[in-house]
């Protein structure tokens, strides 16, 4: 069988390397590793089309000066960021500076490849269609003000404690508007919501 695709996978941490090469050269993956961003930056002009996974918290050139890099030189490959718990601000500001997606460590292994999948079906010349834009500025038109300010708490990477404090509601309610708010915007992850609010105009890029 012919490899899926390309996967270039940076990361600091040797166990998290290995862990991951082995996940993806299991479901035939074709997977190169690169223990920094240094590294891979340098082996960008001779790498083919493929999905870059890394780190976001790295010594040296971290994961958000590597897609202020590859954005500068106007690079196709499509990112996906891993993040440690608490870095949902951190991801928010990567995919403003172009990553396709953000997954938060420890993750289930099938939303790791089916990211992967779907960052390996991007066009290549890394532009975006923006037919769906008026779609999902739509879906924001329909959250109720409430929604949208519970909305904008969690692309703003808040947990629903902090947002029910701002609004002196309690947590369980903010789950309820929380609830609401995905099943409106039709997102399936956060990392979804973010992305549609940054389509949607709701959230600048």
């Amino acid at each position: 069988m012919p490899p899926r695709g390309n996967v270039y996978v940076i990361d600091d941490d040797p166990a998290m390397r290995d862990s991951l090469e082995f996940l993806l050269d299991s479901v035939n993956f074709e997977v190169v590793l690169f223990e920094s961003a240094i590294a891979f930056l340098e082996a960008v002009p001779t790498l083919q089309f493929g999905c870059v996974v890394s780190d976001v918290r790295m010594p040296g050139i971290d994961g958000m000066d590597l897609l202020k890099r590859l954005k500068a030189n106007r690079n196709p490959l499509p990112v996906v960021i891993m993040t440690g718990h608490g870095d949902v601000p951190l991801a928010v500001e990567a995919m403003k500076l172009g990553a396709i997606d953000f997954i938060e460590k420890p993750f289930e292994d099938d939303r790791l490849i089916g990211m992967i999948e779907t960052a390996l079906q991007q066009p290549r010349d890394g532009v975006r269609s923006d037919a769906v834009a008026p779609e999902i500025a739509a879906r924001i038109e329909s959250l109720s003000p409430r929604e949208r300010q519970v909305m904008d708490g969690l692309v703003a990477g808040l947990s629903n404690k902090v947002i029910a404090r701002e609004f002196d509601i309690s947590p369980r309610t903010i789950e309820v508007y929380r609830a609401n708010v995905m099943t409106k915007m039709q997102a399936g992850s956060l990392s979804e919501l973010v992305r549609m609010a940054i389509r949607g105009g709701a959230l600048k890029d």
